[in-house]
């Protein structure tokens, strides 16, 4: 299993992670629950009509934490929009649950892919291993 796969994996087990950004000097975190490997890229999905879109636009760095309850996940990179309708359809088909408030034919929907990650998987029991996609 590749190290991009295997984080997807983790975060869709997890169910909710918490993604981390910035908004000038000050750090905003909130929960997310999409993860998507499409093309070999670790994708998420947002409004852009939500802070957190603003947010990556004018700093794509961002932060993953997820924690399963024995091990925890983090993952830094740059968060890159992809604005092809066919990678919106492909995450709302993989989260339906996403359909009563998105569209891939809508003007909101945000796919964006993880770039220059770098990951580390950590636990009270074992080394760090980290992971670089």
């Amino acid at each position: 299993m590749s190290a991009v796969e295997r984080v997807c994996e983790f975060l869709n087990k997890t169910g909710t992670y918490y993604l981390a950004t910035v908004e000038g000097d000050q750090p905003r975190v909130r929960p997310f629950g999409t993860a998507l490997l499409y093309e070999g890229k670790l994708y998420i999905q947002t409004g852009k009509v939500k802070d957190v879109s603003k947010q990556l636009a004018a700093n794509p760095k961002a932060e993953i934490c997820a924690f399963d309850g024995n091990t925890w996940l983090r993952v830094a990179g740059e968060l890159v929009n992809d604005d092809r309708r066919e990678v919106k359809k492909a995450m709302l088909d993989a989260m339906p649950s996403l359909r009563a408030m998105y569209s891939e034919d809508d003007d909101n929907t945000q796919v964006l892919y993880l770039k220059n990650a770098k990951g580390t998987f950590s636990s009270f029991t074992a080394a760090p291993e980290s992971v670089e996609f």
